[in-house]
């Protein structure tokens, strides 16, 4: 019987060796070294103190700020229950959400006539997107401008700074990060997301970054 049990016990200690200790040894040090930025959370740091991660959005409900898209997480943006809403396109209850968010758009700035864009009255299909498209930060724009007593064209210029193009130069379309163009806000016209000091390794490997960032 110990013949059986034999190989079983070696394959057994040399598999968890190599699958328990020196393969997540070897994923560990390979993130650090090349990922760091994105295997330490993505975390920014204003004034040595962390404000939020680039890759989890925040609720932000003030007129003197961009408003990112809902979130059906509870609380929202809550990243350890990632989660949509799982509203069919025909639920009532989608279409009650959408007309209380334009609403909600329109009483806050009843001068804008435009289209909201989509993205302004669903939810993500994660509930933590931190992005909304370059249409939907410029339809903000007039709001926040006149809550911070600056132009509106100021306002636009901080979101083609902070927006991000499509990946590889054509999938997907636009984007703009929600809190870094809120902390652009903040932290004076010229900060962007520039200011962040970015390493070849920070944010995507070398032959990604050439087309990602504006």
């Amino acid at each position: 019987m110990f013949k059986e049990l034999k190989p079983a016990i070696l394959i057994f200690v040399v598999m968890t060796v190599l699958t328990g200790v020196l393969y997540p040894l070897f994923v560990t040090a390979v993130a650090q070294g090349l990922f760091k930025w994105q295997a330490d959370g993505s975390i920014i740091q204003v004034d040595g103190k962390p404000v939020g991660s680039e890759l989890i959005g925040q609720t932000f409900d003030e007129p003197r700020y961009f408003w990112g898209r809902l979130s059906a997480t509870a609380p929202a943006y809550n990243a350890a229950a990632s989660s949509g809403s799982n509203y069919g396109p025909l639920n009532p209850a989608l279409k009650d959400a959408v007309a209380a968010r334009i609403q909600a758009l329109k009483a806050a700035d009843p001068s804008n006539g435009g289209l909201v864009p989509v993205d302004l009255v669903t939810a993500s299909g994660s509930g933590l997107d931190p992005h909304i498209s370059q249409a939907a930060a410029y339809y903000q724009a007039a709001r926040v401008a006149r809550a911070r007593g600056i132009s509106e064209e100021q306002a636009r210029e901080l979101i083609r700074k902070n927006s991000r193009s499509r990946f590889l130069g054509f999938l997907g379309e636009p984007v703009v990060n929600v809190l870094m163009l809120n902390l652009s806000l903040d932290h004076g016209i010229g900060y962007s997301l520039e200011a962040r000091k970015l390493r070849w390794h920070d944010y995507l490997p070398a032959f990604l970054k050439w087309g990602n960032l504006k």
